[in-house]
């Protein structure tokens, strides 16, 4: 189980390895003054095992039983990853899968690849979202599936409104590990 300085020594990698400080575009189209490259964490060496542990205790924090875990690739790729780890360490049998951005056209013409989701819960992950598309999309195909959502979950929140837009718009809790104020970003 992650302990409190598990929390805290991932926000410091975080803060540390994602935060860049300095005018970006985002993959929204949106322009802000700071960019959060979680990827920079989840693949890295001492960070992803936090994230699963982090993201892991959050979830079950808030009551939501899954079976699987992942969403739309790249950015949830190594976070669905970081879960199952967590998840197996602790004896636990909870598989990941990826949500393409659109089915493939040949084989077995799948947009979620993994253990089959068909009839069973799962979350939706995200490393960071900006205006919610990114998981709204993972959340249809999921259940095009026939995946039963029953949560987002999303390491970071940028505070920018996609929290509301998921929960209204998906119809399911929407849960993160830290805001953007916990790294001093306005």
């Amino acid at each position: 189980m992650p302990t409190d300085d598990d929390a805290t020594r991932l926000r410091d990698l975080i803060d540390e390895l994602a935060v860049m400080r300095g005018r970006v575009t985002l993959s929204s189209g949106k322009e802000a003054d700071y960019y959060v490259d979680l990827r920079r964490v989840t693949l890295h060496h001492e960070a992803a095992p936090l994230v699963g542990r982090i993201m892991l205790r959050m979830l079950d924090d808030a009551g939501i039983s899954f079976a699987a875990a992942g969403g739309l690739t790249m950015g949830a790729d190594p976070v669905g990853t970081a879960l199952l780890h967590a998840a197996a360490s602790q004896g636990r049998g909870i598989d990941s899968f990826v949500v393409r951005k659109a089915a493939k056209s040949y084989g077995m013409g799948r947009q979620v690849e993994g253990p089959d989701i068909a009839g069973r819960p799962v979350v939706v992950l995200e490393d960071t979202s900006t205006t919610g598309g990114s998981a709204l999309t993972a959340v249809d195909a999921v259940r095009a599936a026939g995946g039963e959502v029953q949560a987002v979950a999303i390491i970071v929140d940028r505070d920018t409104g996609a929290k509301e837009r998921i929960e209204a718009e998906a119809e399911v809790p929407c849960l993160y590990a830290y805001s953007k104020t916990d790294f001093g970003l306005d």
